[in-house]
Order: C-alpha cells, then structure tokens, then sequence
C-alpha cells in the first residue's frame, strides 16, 4: 500500500503526464533503454541500461532509478544506479552527478532526456566533477587502468545473461548429430537380441536380418550356414566310421 500512497502524493496532472510518458517509453523504448514501468508508483521509475560497445561497460546491463519528489517536475528527480559500477560520475553509493539532474535542470525535459543522458555518461565521463575520485583520477592519469578497473566491475556485478540463441544452437547441434546417428537408438536393442543369440533358441539371431530383407527370402535364412553345417559333418563322420570298418 506504501507504493499507492507515493502515487497519490502526486498531482493528478503530473500523474497523467508521467503515465503518458512512460507509455511512450514502453512502446518506442531509447536504444539500449528498457524502462520497468509499474503503475502503482509513478514516483520511482527503473531502467535498465545497456552498457555502449566500444567502453568498459560493454556487454553489462546496469539498473538504475529516478526518484521524483513531491514538487517534480519543479525540481529534477534523483538518480541512482542499483548496479555496482565504476565511474567518475557515479558515487559508490549508486548516486549519479549530472548536470541535467541538477543546475541544468528544466521542467519540460522528459524522462526519455534524462535516460539518454544518463546512458551518454557512460560513452562520455566527465572526470572534472567526479563522485568517485578514485575512477576521477585514473581517467585522467591513466585510461588503461581505468578501463580495466570499470570492466572489471562489469563482470563482476553488470555481465549480461547468456543469450537463449546460444543455448538453442547447442540444441540445435544435439538435434543435427542425432540425426546424423540415428541407429545409435538402437544400440541397446542390437545388444540383447545379440544376447538371444547365443541362447537355447538359435533362430532370433537371423530375426534381425529376416525383417529387414522381408518377403520368403527371411525362410532360407532360419537354416543358416550353422544349421547346414552340422548334417555336412555328420556325413563326414560316418563316413569316416565305414573306413574304420573296412579295416
């Protein structure tokens, strides 16, 4: 109830601009914006910011939010990133310094401004007016160990979730090998009638072959060479006998 009780803090007026406004935002979002709107608390607005290729926040997603007072759009709303970051103009608390939330202010900039601006101050820091002096300093003095430090951050707290595409070409590749395996499903079968081959009943070992060859040629194969091999040996072992007779 804590989060109505913010809405109706608010002037109707500036309820209904800020509705229109956050539809607007919904519908055509910025690039690399994604703004969270909820409709019961107009007064704290969350966005999602993709960090700009080619800096040290590539490839992060960073949560930040705008807090609107009770006399907004008199006065600029705060913002404050939720996610860690390292940045000049972020203070370690998450409070963004940006002249747009503050002397440069103007009631009639959007909320859709104040979001590109934000994101700009990460494709563009202003060390000069630095919350973080740490981040400040080691722009100014040396922009290698600034960049390793903040994509550092980045991977640590800000790393995008892997995509789903890369996830579903590996199904895609499981799908693609089964295909291009498919009597390995029948391994398991292949074994046991193998088994079935060496029991009492000698005939299900052809079974396999019978089936596939169909039609009467499956009848030949049921007396297989084994079976044509035993009354051969025999007639050799009478014949054999006979001699043994004559002497």
């Amino acid at each position: 109830m804590a989060s109505m009780a913010t809405n109706e803090n608010l002037p109707p007026t500036v309820i209904r601009q800020l509705a229109k406004e956050l539809k607007n935002l919904d519908d055509s979002p910025p690039e690399g914006i994604k703004v969270i709107v909820n409709d019961d608390d107009f007064a704290t607005i969350f966005a999602d910011i993709e960090g700009p290729a080619g800096t040290p926040y590539e490839n992060g997603i960073f949560r930040m939010k705008l807090i609107l007072s009770r006399d907004f759009p008199q006065s600029p709303p705060k913002g404050f990133f939720t996610t860690k970051i390292f940045h000049p103009n972020i203070a370690t608390s998450g409070e963004i310094c940006v002249n747009t939330l503050k002397k440069d202010w103007n009631p009639s900039l959007g909320l859709r401004h104040v979001l590109l601006v934000v994101r700009c101050l990460l494709i563009e820091p202003f060390p000069e007016s630095a919350l973080n002096e740490q981040a400040g300093k080691l722009l100014l003095e040396n922009y290698e160990e600034y960049a390793r430090h903040a994509r550092l951050y980045t991977s640590i707290h800000a790393l995008r979730p892997k995509s789903k595409s890369k996830s579903g070409a590996i199904s895609e590749s499981t799908a693609a090998l089964n295909k291009g395996q498919p009597h390995t499903v029948l391994a398991p079968i292949s074994t046991s009638t193998g088994t079935k081959a060496f029991g009492p009943n000698s005939q299900d070992r052809n079974a396999a072959p019978s089936a596939v060859s169909g039609g009467a040629s499956a009848a030949p194969r049921k007396d297989g060479p084994l079976a044509v091999k035993v009354p051969v040996d025999k007639k050799k072992m009478d014949a054999r006998k006979k001699s043994l007779k004559r002497l």
